[in-house]
């Protein structure tokens, strides 16, 4: 079958204007976009828009809070050969800046507590939520999924169990496969053991 003649079939489309890629920009994951293109959208979000692999440091919106990590005896359920790791988020009540929804407006503050086990990947784990801490990316300010309430501090997509058992529907353990998972929801934002 032949290419129709007013289209190279050599040129590339670029994923974010659909136009041929003009000044070609390939990135560390092999997909390419236009320079110009692939420069914008970096200044909001360092991420290739095809695979999400990230380019650079993604920083979010998180407001000040402390991230206070201690150590415990109790066994959680699926993990009875070590104990456990308690994690204790604490925000205080702030204004909203410009990189929230309602800029100027009153949020609330809140703790929030998670559990995990003090074996070797949950000490995996740990460091990469505390390196996403950091990163400001574990919490924004929006309206709360499960309240429906507005200007509060809310989980960003980085799944944490805020309680010992009830397994996955109470947020808590047993949970085989939620070490892996919340590994892939932080490697979505950016963040692995390479950065």
């Amino acid at each position: 079958m032949e290419n129709p003649p007013d289209k190279d079939p050599c040129a590339e489309d670029c994923a974010i204007c659909l136009d041929k890629i003009q000044k070609k920009t390939t990135l560390k994951c092999l997909h390419s976009f236009c320079s110009a293109c692939v420069d914008s959208l970096f200044k909001y979000k360092p991420a290739c828009p095809i695979c999400n692999t990230y380019h650079g440091v993604y920083t979010g919106n998180q407001p000040p809070g402390t991230m206070t990590v201690t150590r415990s005896p109790q066994r959680l359920p699926g993990f009875e050969h070590c104990g456990s790791i308690v994690i204790q988020y604490t925000f205080p009540e702030g204004i909203q800046g410009r990189e929230h929804p309602n800029p100027g407006v009153r949020y609330y503050g809140t703790c929030r507590t998670a559990f995990l086990p003090a074996c070797e990947e949950g000490e995996k784990v740990l460091k990469l939520l505390r390196k996403a801490f950091d990163r400001r990316l574990v919490f924004t300010v929006g309206r709360s999924a499960t309240t429906g309430c507005n200007n509060v501090i809310t989980w960003n997509d980085i799944h944490h169990k805020t309680s010992m058992g009830g397994g996955p529907q109470c947020f808590g353990y047993p949970d085989p496969e939620y070490l892996f998972r919340v590994q892939e929801e932080l490697r979505l934002k950016g963040v692995t053991e390479d950065d």
